[in-house]
């Protein structure tokens, strides 16, 4: 048993579909002559106060009462539609699958139940749409997409102006042509044509607007957009916001003037330095230079040139090999370079001890000593750096958020705290180097380069205590430059405070570069 319920929405379409599928003889005047208060059925009654905006006595409404002598013929043709219409193409549809059922049951003579022969049908309608039941048991159906242009005296005309069909391959399955729809007279868009986009006014009709521009980040690429759409994260928005343009990548490359500055800086300070151990090497049997342990001299003098070379893995565009080179191998040599600056404070301490009359510190003074305090303490360095590489080394990575106009292109140093250990310990070495030079600058002259070992171990911390706050507050390419400078500026700052006294004497007084004059001095 199929049981078929009409609501008033689909009344229409029954008549239509009554009237177009089958013209039966007297139907049509049979209508016409319908009577709400001589009909049994109520549904006449909900269906003649809704087409004639009336309400019968017995329904309290503010409305006018419906007397039951309104004209069918009188209502504009809409309803009584003879076209194919959304619910007469419904009903035509379920009539005929109930006949096709039917048919195929009567065909293979099974009286039994209409279900399974329903489920089982597939048939082409006169409009050349297949009809069949998905596994869900539902008809398998497109829209047509209708434009309704109604006229003063209540007729319309329906216009087609796009469909909806689920069968169609993606992407074509929904279409619409904008161009041919006519919109109501009453219906308009009250703001102007917006570039970018609009938003409603508060308090009025949902067809008024202002424009607005778009939100920092955001862009509207077509008029009269309800809402921005952000850029990918590579590319940030023009001036108009209308368009991304594609963000540059920030690094210190040698092409910038920065990075030329910087690496002509770091040349020129190598250069220095291999002048002064050129210089020591000449005169290495002079006693200025023997005077201060020769091969403590000739180390702090390699790692600071070292230093100064380290610096040029800073610039250029990040690559993984200079990711874990650059940290590292500034790390280990800087150590070194302390580290032979805290022994050479030692070993003036040591050597001033020793001179005492039964002192057992002579045992001390000498090159094993000295090696001995550089390997252990570079040692120490080496091993924080190799567990780093070990662990969470660093490699290059793309910050696309803190600059909008720019990627910037950066080492991420993958453990902060394994790098914070290595500047700390170097700090560590500088500030043992510092206070043991501070007590031992008043030593007799011979031994006076603790009081220059005093003034690089100042420059030192001083420089890398401003170092940490400028890290932090700076971005991009002048992060690097702000490191760079500083590993510049402390490696600058040892070779000129003990190697300049040294060198003006060598080269500009001889005549005190000898035994005779350091004796007076000691004195």
């Amino acid at each position: 048993v199929i049981e078929l319920n009409l609501d008033i929405q689909n009344f229409h379409g029954a008549l239509s579909f009554a009237i177009h599928s089958s013209e039966v003889k007297g139907f049509h005047p049979f209508l016409l002559n319908l009577n709400p208060h001589s009909e049994a059925d109520g549904f006449i009654r909900l269906f003649w106060q809704q087409a004639f905006g009336c309400q019968f006595l017995d329904v309290e409404t503010e409305e006018e009462f419906c007397t039951g002598e309104e004209k069918l013929e009188s209502l504009p043709g809409a309803f009584f539609e003879m076209q194919m219409t959304s619910q007469s193409y419904s009903i035509y549809n379920a009539v005929y699958a109930v006949a096709h059922a039917l048919h195929a049951m009567l065909f293979v003579k099974e009286y039994t139940l209409l279900q399974p022969f329903l489920r089982n049908i597939l048939f082409n309608n006169s409009a050349g749409d297949t009809v069949f039941f998905n596994e869900k048991r539902e008809l398998e159906g497109g829209f047509d997409i209708i434009n309704w242009v109604t006229f003063p005296n209540k007729s319309f005309l329906r216009v087609k102006v796009g469909k909806l069909d689920p069968q169609a391959p993606l992407g074509s399955d929904f279409s619409i042509d904008e161009k041919i729809i006519t919109w109501h007279q009453s219906f308009n868009q009250v703001g102007p044509s917006c570039s970018y986009s609009r938003q409603r006014k508060e308090g009025e009709p949902f067809c008024c607007y202002d424009c607005t521009p778009c939100p920092e980040g955001n862009i509207s690429n077509q008029t009269d957009m309800d809402n921005c759409f952000q850029c990918q994260e590579d590319q940030y928005p023009n001036q108009e916001r209308n368009h991304c343009i594609s963000k540059k990548e920030n690094f210190l490359s040698y092409e910038s003037p920065l990075g030329i500055s910087l690496a002509l800086l770091a040349l020129a300070f190598s250069a220095t330095t291999a002048l002064v151990f050129g210089i020591f090497i000449k005169h290495q049997n002079t006693p200025i230079v023997k005077a201060n342990n020769r091969n403590l001299t000739y180390t702090l003098l390699i790692s600071l040139l070292l230093c100064f070379l380290c610096s040029l893995l800073f610039i250029g565009r990040p690559q993984l090999l200079t990711c874990n080179l650059r940290q590292t191998a500034f790390g280990i040599i800087f150590s070194v370079a302390v580290s032979s600056v805290l022994a050479k404070t030692l070993t003036v301490v040591l050597a001033f001890m020793a001179t005492k009359p039964g002192s057992k510190m002579r045992k001390w003074v000498g090159t094993r000593f000295s090696t001995s305090i550089v390997l252990g303490c570079a040692s120490i360095q080496a091993s924080i750096c190799i567990v780093w590489l070990c662990t969470d080394p660093p490699f290059p990575d793309l910050d696309m958020h803190s600059l909008p106009e720019e990627v910037i292109v950066e080492c991420n140093e993958g453990s902060a705290n394994m790098f914070y250990s290595v500047l700390g310990y170097m700090g560590l070495l500088a500030l043992v180097s510092f206070v043991v030079a501070f007590f031992a600058r008043k030593l007799p002259d011979t031994f006076n380069e603790a009081k220059f070992i005093t003034f690089s171990m100042l420059v030192f911390c001083s420089v890398w205590l401003s170092f940490v706050p400028s890290y932090l507050s700076t971005k991009g390419k002048y992060i690097v430059a702000v490191e760079i400078f500083s590993i510049l500026a402390s490696s600058a700052g040892i070779l000129g405070c003990i190697f300049s006294p040294k060198c003006y004497i060598i080269v500009f007084k001889p005549e005190l570069n000898s035994k005779e004059q350091l004796k007076k001095r000691n004195k």
